[in-house]
């Protein structure tokens, strides 16, 4: 079975279709109560907690949440309490990969892209686990996110390490497409965790465990 599929999409349709596809899910996403985030919060917690024991054991890397995108701050704190190291990704130059730095409750922030706040200083810290959000997912478990290639860059960068870490997308369930069209730069998630299940990459597609 091909570990890809082939791209329907390419040039100025395909971005236009991406655009299209952030613009909708994103403004579904504003639209999802408080309430409602909450209960998705507290689901993919759950579904971490419960599905990757060894989160606690090892460098967990997130993002900031960012316009109603999962909110992991809430995890990572009890992950510390159990001994993990957080960390949260940096953006050091334009088109390069990022790093990350070890983040908890008292260390200096400061404002990116986005407006996104990430550790001020200190030293490049390696995940064992990323926690990252996406814009969409699709079955075969590649992620659309905002475009600006960040993450793309990272991941292919995290993809030829000998000790990569484990990528785990993570979303509502609302941001699932059939595909997002995936080119040969897009690397896929090895799990991806919405309110509703676990989903595993195996043989190309994502199954839920």
């Amino acid at each position: 079975m091909r570990d890809r599929q082939t791209p329907a999409l390419a040039g100025d349709p395909l971005r236009a279709w991406r655009r299209a596809t952030r613009d909708r899910l994103i403004a579904a996403r504003l639209a999802l109560p408080n309430a409602m985030l909450q209960a998705h919060r507290d689901s993919i917690d759950r579904h971490l907690e419960d599905g990757f024991s060894d989160l606690a054991a090892g460098v967990v890397a997130f993002c900031w949440p960012y316009r109603n995108e999962y909110d992991a701050r809430f995890l990572a704190r009890r992950l510390r309490d159990r001994g993990a190291l957080t960390a949260l990704p940096v953006v050091v130059a334009p088109r390069t990969p990022l790093i990350f730095r070890e983040w908890h409750p008292g260390v200096k922030l400061a404002r990116g892209v986005y407006d996104i706040p990430y550790p001020a200083e200190g030293p490049a810290v390696r995940p064992t686990t990323v926690l990252l959000p996406m814009v969409a997912f699709d079955a075969a478990s590649y992620r659309l996110g905002y475009g600006g290639g960040f993450f793309d860059r990272t991941l292919a960068t995290m993809a030829a390490m000998d000790d990569r870490p484990r990528i785990i997308g993570v979303a509502h369930e609302l941001a699932r497409v059939p595909t997002i069209h995936p080119q040969p730069w897009d690397i896929p998630m090895d799990y991806v965790v919405t309110e509703r299940a676990v989903y595993a990459r195996r043989e190309g597609h994502l199954e839920a465990l």
